[in-house]
């Protein structure tokens, strides 16, 4: 009896063995992994986990630096597309809705230069039709409006709500919204899908193609 009680003893003891090993293995391991965070923030290597900066939205130049660049930049005319009329499909609150954020858009972003507005609104539009953008109005006009910066449309992220707009502008803004709804294109900017003030260069303005410009603004299409 004293043999065998040995002999099941003998036989427990690897099994005792491998499991301190394996609790021995699950206490290293949380201590591997914290060595090798400090090894990698000392080397430097956590660096490239970290969140980038957003990229700028303009190149860092003078307001006359910016106009000189731009205006060496040649229009493609040939490239200006007529754009097809705007079918919106969707009910009275819809429309209203679609009318206030296109007529805001053309408000903050032209002014009442009512041209300015027509040539916004017409850019909303094409977007909306255009691949990797919202397939809506307002999802257009808000597109990253929650960061700071990378927003489609500046009014949207830098404050301006802050600031109402003069009255006299809305009237127009929302008049063009309306016919623009009702199927009217702004021909002189064709499909233009990116537009920018001529005392700035975005950082994408080269990747795009000039087609037109209209007062201060100057428009593109994609390559």
């Amino acid at each position: 009896m004293a043999k065998r009680r040995r002999t099941s003893r003998a036989r427990a003891r690897p099994a005792r063995r491998r499991a301190a090993r394996r609790r021995s293995a699950l206490f290293a391991w949380p201590l591997i992994v914290a060595a090798f965070a400090l090894a990698a923030v000392g080397l430097g290597w956590l660096d490239s986990w970290r969140p980038r900066a957003p990229r700028p939205v303009a190149l860092p130049l003078s307001a006359e630096a910016a106009r000189a660049a731009n205006e060496a930049m040649p229009f493609h005319r040939e490239r200006r597309r007529a754009a097809a009329r705007y079918r919106f499909r969707g009910g009275d609150a819809e429309r209203a809705q679609a009318i206030e954020c296109l007529a805001t858009a053309a408000l903050y972003e032209a002014g009442d230069d009512r041209r300015g507005q027509r040539a916004v609104i017409q850019v909303i539009l094409n977007r909306v039709r255009a691949r990797g953008y919202p397939k809506t109005i307002c999802g257009v006009v808000y597109q990253g409006s929650a960061r700071d910066t990378g927003c489609q449309f500046s009014f949207t992220c830098d404050g301006s709500f802050l600031r109402r707009p003069v009255h006299r502008g809305w009237a127009s803004a929302r008049r063009a919204a309306r016919r623009a709804l009702a199927g009217e294109v702004f021909a002189e900017v064709g499909g233009a899908t990116h537009y920018h003030t001529d005392w700035m260069v975005p950082y994408w303005r080269n990747s795009l193609v000039k087609v037109a410009r209209v007062g201060t603004h100057l428009f593109y299409v994609r390559a």
